[in-house]
């Protein structure tokens, strides 16, 4: 037989694309539309239904950037319709290549009751089925104009991001309003096609299979008349049932696929607009719940879901009912589906106990999943926060998108740094946004590392962003591909059914232990540096306000100010999402999350001013509180004494035009260029800086990646290095005990201030940058006289090892890296720490020195700043401000305890007596990370703490305060938590912790 495959293949595409698809509707009339644009900012419902529409014509444009228009469009269904299927065809200008990228709308009825969201994919209303004739339509259409900022060309900076900078000019062009009459007939024998041609294509040239559809999708074509399609739809339909009827084999690989539409709570659109997304969406899937009655929606990030709550109360209706009905379901169990690398210890804790707590306070419903398909790389010591918060899986599709290696498993145990394991999926199919496309479905089957083991993955299945969730195509092709031979079989399910399916199957999955890093996006590390200082501020603020309200709560009756806490809290975990606090967003987002943690932080400083004020009452006595978890200069964690005063520190100079700065522990060395050339630690006669080297060195890059440009940082970066060494002065700092150095380049000056405090072990870097450049990358560097393989840096609730060495493409993907308060390297002994106040990004790299003792640099650069230019083009422009510091001779408890100090500094006031802490405990490597009251509002104090130094520890805790019970909590303050019970004697209560163990108690007070 001769092969003519390419021959029906092209006849196939061609009368599927100019006569089936256009016979679906056969009959259309044009419907009458009236637009008002509402000025500013969107308006309620009500007001944009009541407010008066001006006519407009199909291929009018409309729409300023980041505007809001009402279409009111209205006509009359004909009479010869009656009884047939018409629907609205409502097409405010989309591209189809764009779902989930630009204009969107909700329609309502006139009342008020939303119906369903318009988006490039699903632009149509049912109006009747069967149709009355004469029947009269009224919609109205709250549009949104979102410029398309990610466009064919993409990464082109663009002043779109911002209604500040994106004008006036219509972004939109109205294609069609129209009512028709939708055959159904023709519908499904387009799907038909759709799902038998791409199933053809995925198969075997020499697979009977494939010859068999080939030859059933000709006599198909043979049997439609293209002048009358909708008659003879339904005999070509019968020539394909007998090949659809067809089962799968019983190996078959086998999909749950879970409806699904990851909506990023802000990234090319601010987040008011998310809302309003949500709000399209939810009306979406809850209409397509009612009509498919297999179908399974789920819903990730609580926050959503409360802004559903908060803003469309007739939506959240809808959406109440559908989850009571158990087809729509809360997923993931965090308030958003938040950045796991940088987020600290008790952020990433609190992201578990908002989101699960509202989704059981709401619906009764425990998530045993956490669900981030999206999140750029996985911080190692998310196992135990998940375990911790009472949740056993996890999903994510991003690591599929490294650019160097090829992860080995699907299906696989993560192990963390603590040894918990959490069963862990990565759908083979690729894809966030699946649309059930055959290649989909057969990549998802060829891909899937763990055959002759496992035979199930899952598939989320639905267009994300904008693009409106699954759509009825979607769902009616998921039902050809149900069990059809040829292909995987694809059912649909919630999360929580594929993973105890899962898990069933492949009791013993394959084990990873450490950080699930992705080797892309390292620069969200760096890009928008103020929100992620606002960040890091936020989360030390709110350990402080915790801390000294509980305290007050307890001694004084202080009113603990529980709701407020609350709604900060969800606000800075709300910009912890993957595109806010990596710095991914556009111009709008970082503008007004750095409004938003100033405001914070304002808010958080009255409530420990005020907390404090009640503690140490009216008085002249000086008092310093400490709210870091360990003591300093005599002042206790967690408590407010008048403190030691230290010994002083000298600063001399010397002959060369450089200075020396010694307080006895530490002798630093700064030359006329304004560069540390030695950092001299006495008690260990122990030299820190590498010979022939220079710390506090600022380094520039060129910064243009090959995509991506607020994510990617592209290792040749490297290939290209200015050292700023030339200075415009170097003279006295205004304490006339520290080295002030300011230099300029390019557009730029930077000012650092060097010194070394009295009774410190530390050289502090005040670093402060007027940045003016674009596509440049600024790094500090620290080229340190030691021999390390590895050296460690801190995550969530302790810390991870990384090679400083590159044997394999593994340790050399990683060449920009995740830190929050510290790096550490060390030789057996004596280590050294870099401590920052506010940076994430960093190298280490290391060399061998080839002329006179041939010993080892290893080089810690800390990334302080980028440029790029999308989707934010003026992006870190202006004044910012760092603050690091090396510590030599430090163990892992130094770096520990120095990094909680540069963040925690101490707060002087002055009051009528002295402060003991409420909780202590006398085992340093034992770290309170939270102090505050129950959230249930019991009066009951909560503590949590882990192992910080990567051993064990036996510690007690000692309250200052009658406890009449201790119960080891989960991250919910509920009973059953982790970890050996506590012994109590009184207000001392011993535990014991593995390493890294993570342990929460609640103690009732008596």
């Amino acid at each position: 037989m001769h092969d003519d495959r390419t021959l029906v293949e092209a006849r196939l595409r061609r009368v599927l694309d100019e006569r089936i698809r256009p016979a679906v509707y056969p009959e259309s009339v044009p419907l009458e539309v009236a637009v008002w644009h509402a000025p500013g900012e969107p308006v309620p419902v009500a007001e944009g239904l009541a407010a008066e529409p001006e006519p407009i014509r199909v291929g009018t444009r409309w729409g300023a950037p980041w505007g809001t228009s009402w279409f009111r469009v209205t006509g009359t269904v004909p009479e010869e319709w009656a009884g047939r299927t018409v629907e609205a065809l409502l097409d405010l200008g989309f591209d189809e290549n764009m779902p989930g990228f630009q204009c969107e709308g909700l329609v309502y009825r006139p009342d008020g009751t939303p119906v369903k969201g318009l988006n490039p994919r699903n632009q149509w209303v049912r109006v009747g089925a069967p149709a009355e004739g004469g029947e009269k339509v009224c919609l109205h259409i709250e549009a949104a104009s979102n410029p398309v900022i990610l466009d064919y060309h993409p990464f082109r900076p663009t002043p779109l991001g911002d209604p500040d900078t994106a004008g006036h000019e219509p972004q939109y062009s109205l294609t069609r309003m129209d009512l028709a009459v939708f055959d159904e007939t023709v519908w499904q024998l387009v799907l038909d096609l759709e799902v038998l041609g791409e199933l053809m294509a995925e198969l075997p040239v020499d697979a009977a299979r494939r010859w068999d559809l080939l030859r059933a999708v000709e006599r198909a074509l043979d049997a439609v008349d293209l002048q009358d399609v909708g008659g003879t739809a339904a005999r070509a339909r019968a020539q394909l049932s007998e090949v659809l009827a067809a089962p799968a084999v019983s190996s078959a690989h086998r999909i749950s696929a879970v409806g699904h539409a990851h909506i990023d709570s802000a990234w090319l659109w601010p987040l008011r607009e998310t809302v309003r997304k949500v709000a399209r969406t939810t009306s979406n899937m809850t209409a397509l719940v009612e009509d498919e009655p297999e179908f399974v929606f789920a819903m990730s990030q609580a926050q959503q879901w409360a802004w559903v709550k908060e803003h469309r109360p007739e939506v959240w209706a809808r959406v109440k009912k559908a989850v009571a009905d158990g087809r729509f379901v809360p997923a993931g169990g965090m308030w958003v589906e938040s950045d796991t690398n940088m987020p600290g210890s008790e952020a990433m804790a609190r992201q578990f106990v908002h989101g699960k707590r509202f989704f059981l306070d709401e619906f009764g419903i425990e998530n045993e999943e956490a669900w981030l398909p999206d999140t750029f790389g996985f911080a190692a010591g998310l196992p135990q926060i998940i375990k911790a918060a009472g949740s056993k899986w996890l999903l994510t599709q991003k690591i599929s998108w490294s650019q160097t290696n090829v992860f080995p498993h699907h299906t696989f145990r993560w192990e963390g740094i603590d040894g918990t394991r959490i069963f862990t999926h990565f759908p083979p199919v690729d894809t966030y946004n699946c649309s059930m496309k055959g290649a989909e479905i057969a990549h998802a089957a060829r891909n899937f590392k763990d055959k002759g083991r496992a035979r199930h993955s899952l598939a989320p299945t639905g267009w994300g962003d904008g693009g409106g969730g699954t759509t009825r195509e979607m769902i009616a092709k998921a039902a050809r591909l149900r069990d059809l031979e040829g292909s995987a079989t694809v059912v649909w399910e919630t999360p929580r059914a594929f993973f105890e399916q899962a898990e069933a199957e492949y009791p013993e999955p394959p084990v990873w232990v450490g950080e699930l890093y992705l080797e892309l996006h390292r620069a969200t590390l760096t890009s928008q540096a103020k929100t992620k200082q606002g960040n890091r501020r936020s989360e030390h603020l709110l350990r402080e306000a915790e801390l000294w309200a509980a305290t007050a709560a307890v001694r004084t009756g202080f009113a603990y100010p529980y709701e407020e806490l609350d709604r900060i809290w969800k606000t800075v975990l709300l910009h912890q999402f993957h595109d806010i606090l990596p710095g991914s967003s556009i111009a709008w987002v970082h503008r007004e999350a750095r409004a938003t943690y100033e405001r914070l932080a304002g808010e958080l400083t009255a409530v420990i001013e005020a907390a404090q004020r009640a503690l140490a009452g009216q008085g002249a006595t000086p008092l310093v509180f400490n709210a870091a978890p360990h003591s300093r200069h005599g002042v206790p964690a967690g408590g407010a004494v008048t403190p030691d005063v230290p010994r002083g520190t000298t600063r001399t100079g010397t002959a060369d035009g450089g200075h020396v700065l010694d307080n006895g522990l530490l002798r630093i060395t700064v030359d006329a260029r304004g560069l540390v050339v030695s950092v001299y630690d006495p008690a260990a006669d122990r030299e820190t800086i590498a010979p022939g080297q220079a710390a506090g060195l600022l380094q520039l890059h060129p910064d243009f990646p090959n995509m991506w440009d607020a994510w990617d940082v592209d290792s040749f970066y490297r290939n290209t290095v200015t050292d700023l060494t030339d200075a415009d002065s170097v003279g006295v700092g205004e304490d006339g005990a520290s080295v002030r150095v300011v230099r300029s380049f390019g557009d730029s000056r930077v000012t650092q201030v060097l010194s070394l405090p009295p009774g410190e072990r530390w050289l502090l870097i005040d670093t402060e940058v007027d940045w003016r450049e674009t596509e440049k990358f600024l790094k500090l560097a620290f080229p340190l006289d030691l021999h390390a393989e590895r050296y460690a840096s801190e995550t969530q609730f302790g810390h991870v090892f990384r090679p400083t060495h590159t044997n394999t493409s593994w340790e050399a993907a990683k060449f920009e890296a995740c830190n929050h308060r510290f790096v550490h390297l060390a030789e057996p002994g004596w280590g050294v720490a870099v401590v920052n106040d506010s940076t994430y990004g960093h190298d280490v790299t290391r060399t061998v020195r080839a002329d006179g003792d041939r010993g080892t640099t290893t080089t810690v650069r800390v990334s302080l700043l980028r440029a790029p230019r999308f989707p934010d083009p003026e992006t870190d422009q202006g004044v910012h401000r760092f603050r690091h510091a090396l510590v030599p001779g430090a163990s892992i408890s130094d770096a520990v305890r120095e990094g909680w100090r540069i963040n925690l500094p101490e707060r002087h006031a002055t009051g009528a007596r002295e402060v003991a802490p409420l909780l202590t405990v006398d085992h340093e490597a034992v770290v309170i990370t939270a102090v505050k009251l129950a959230d249930d509002g019991s009066g009951d104090v909560v503590v949590r703490f882990h192992e910080a130094e990567g051993g064990r520890a036996r510690a007690t805790l000692t309250a200052d305060f009658e406890v009449a019970d201790v119960t080891v909590t989960d991250l919910l303050e509920r009973p059953g938590g982790q970890g050996e019970p506590p012994v109590r004697d009184g207000a001392r209560i011993t535990v014991r912790l593995r390493p890294f163990e993570l342990m929460t108690l609640r103690l009732r007070r008596g």
